[in-house]
């Protein structure tokens, strides 16, 4: 998306849960239901939702708030 791009408007979370998901794959299922959950944890605050989502955070907001609740 370059229209987008370097402006922080990117919804990190797909890329996120790509991860997660392949850390269970790999066999690192704990490690990966736990990014999961705090991605799950993350977008039910409205405060933490980025906007393609209804909210105002933006991509570097999203990802700490998500490695903080891990």
């Amino acid at each position: 998306a370059p229209d987008i791009a370097g402006h922080g408007v990117a919804n990190p979370t797909a890329v996120i849960l790509s991860a997660a998901w392949m850390l269970s794959h790999l066999g690192h299922r704990e490690a990966g239901a736990a990014l999961e959950r705090a991605v799950h944890e993350t977008l039910r605050d409205p405060a933490c939702r980025p906007r393609d989502l209804g909210g105002s955070a933006r991509t570097d907001q999203v990802a700490e708030a998500i490695a903080a609740r891990l």
